[in-house]
Order: structure tokens, then sequence, then C-alpha cells
């Protein structure tokens, strides 16, 4: 059933669990079993379309270093599956509008945030030079450059491709990290590749 499920979120459904049942030629019951909402079958696609990310650990004690293996490793496996990520995406927005409606009722609502975890490891050294109020803003900022919704400003909007989408986002997390370490009064760090 999920690898049915993966197959039809690559095809840019946002399938129900009933949906996956029957593309998959299973009963509902046992589907249900299964997922017993459509908030844990996409949940469950969304870790499988992550899979390296997930277990991704870092080489080297340099916090800028780390953020930019970290987008090496990530971004194009989150490319990978833009599909899947897109669609859980507009199952996070579709949810939060009926939540603002009242018309979620009882589905349980799709949660993200693995990268907040990933991104705090990654800068996990700058602990011992920057406040934790300046390491939260960081993870916070560098969030805003590692995930689907920098592919679709960069790809849809922008119209980049190839290479060029991860180029941008390491130019940007190295930026962030450098103006961090300025902020408290450190200079610049190596660690990123320029590009």
């Amino acid at each position: 059933m999920l690898d049915t499920a993966i197959s039809l979120m690559q095809g840019g459904a946002t399938p129900s669990v009933s949906d996956v049942a029957e593309a998959a030629g299973v009963s509902r019951a046992t589907a249900y079993r299964y997922f017993p909402s459509q908030a844990a079958l996409v949940s469950a696609v969304v870790d499988a379309g992550l899979g390296p990310i997930l277990t991704w650990q870092p080489a080297s004690e340099d916090a800028s270093a780390r953020v930019a293996d970290l987008i090496d490793t990530g971004m194009p496996r989150i490319e990978a599956f833009e599909a899947t990520f897109k669609a859980a995406l507009r199952l996070s927005l579709e949810q939060w509008v009926q939540g603002q409606s009242g018309t979620l009722g009882e589905e349980p609502q799709f949660r993200r945030g693995h990268r907040i975890e990933l991104l705090q490891e990654a800068i996990a050294p700058l602990g011992d030079r920057l406040s934790p109020e300046a390491m939260e803003r960081l993870a916070q900022a560098l969030s805003l450059a590692f995930g689907v919704e920098a592919l679709i400003v960069l790809k849809d909007i922008w119209g980049l491709d190839g290479d060029r989408p991860r180029s941008v986002v390491q130019w940007a997390a190295s930026a962030l990290v450098e103006a961090a370490l300025r902020e408290a009064g450190e200079g610049p760090r190596e660690g990123f590749e320029k590009g």
C-alpha cells in the first residue's frame, strides 16, 4: 500500500486512505488498519520520500560545512520527490483552510517539521558562539531555504533548472550563517562553495 501511495503522490495526487485502498486492491478496513487517517498516510509517504535525509549525520565539526552537506544531501532528494512534497504541502494548506473555517472535523492535521531537527543538528557547533535566541533564529531562517518551498520559488517562479536552485540555496545558507556569526562579533566562516 505504501508503494501505491508513493506512486499516487509522485503523480501529483494527495490521495485519501480509500483512494490508496482502491488503487492497491485491498479493503478499506485493511488500509485504515495501516493508515488510520490521511495525515498518517501522507506522513508515511513523506518519510519514505525523505529517505536518506532523515538519517543524515554530520561529518564535520564546522557548522558551515554541515549546513552545506545537509543541503547537498537533501535538495537532490527533495527534487526527486518534488511531486510528493508538493502534494503534502497542498494537504497542509488545505487543512489550514479547513481549520480556519471550522470544517476540518475529526481529521488529524498533517504535521511537517523534520527540517527543524535537521537544521538544529547542522548548526549545533555554533551553540557556544551564538545565544539560544540567535541559534533559533538562524535555524528558522535556514528553514526558509531548505525544503520544497525553496524549489517552488526557484523553479516554478524563477524558472531555474539543473543545479541552479541548489546553488542559490547554498549561497543563501552561507549568507545566513555568515550574518549570524557577524552579528555575534565573529567574521565570515569558510565551508560553503560559492556558486
